[in-house]
C-alpha cells in the first residue's frame, strides 16, 4: 500500500502515463497495466524494470557506487551518463526516437529498439 502512494515511490521512479495522459499503475495483478506493452520477454522486463526504478548501471550509478570508475558518457556529450540523458538527449540511442519519452508504449518502443539499453551486460 505505501508503494502504491505516488509521494512514497521516490524522486527516482520513473513516472509514466498511457496514450490519454493519465498516470500507469504499476502493479502485476491479472498482467497489470503496463506488463502487456512489454509481452513475453523476459530481458525487456529487466530493462524496463531497471529504467523504471533507476537502478541501471549508468555513470550516475557508478559516480554514487563506484566513485573511482569512469563515469562520463560515452557520446561526450554530457558529463554524467543518467537515465534521463540516456532517454532524451544521447545520440548513442536514437534507433527510435519520440520526445513523448513518458508514454509507456513510446518507452517500450525505445527499449526494443534500443536492445542495450539499461542492460547490465557492460556492468562493473
Amino acid at each position: 500500500m505505501t508503494f502504491q502512494a505516488l509521494d512514497q515511490k521516490g524522486w527516482q521512479f520513473l513516472n509514466l502515463v498511457d496514450n490519454d495522459n493519465n498516470p500507469i499503475e504499476l502493479f502485476y495483478i491479472n498482467g497489470g497495466l503496463w506488463l502487456k506493452f512489454i509481452g513475453h520477454s523476459n530481458s525487456l522486463c529487466a530493462r524496463a524494470t531497471r529504467a523504471i526504478i533507476n537502478h541501471v548501471s549508468t555513470g550516475e550509478y557508478k559516480l554514487q557506487f563506484f566513485p573511482k570508475e569512469e563515469f562520463k558518457c560515452p557520446c561526450s556529450l554530457y558529463p554524467i551518463e543518467s537515465r534521463h540523458h540516456i532517454l532524451h538527449k544521447c545520440q548513442r540511442f536514437n534507433n527510435y526516437w519520440n520526445l513523448r519519452r513518458d508514454l509507456l508504449s513510446h518507452f517500450i518502443f525505445f527499449l526494443k529498439f534500443n536492445s542495450s539499453t539499461f542492460a547490465f551486460n557492460n556492468a562493473i
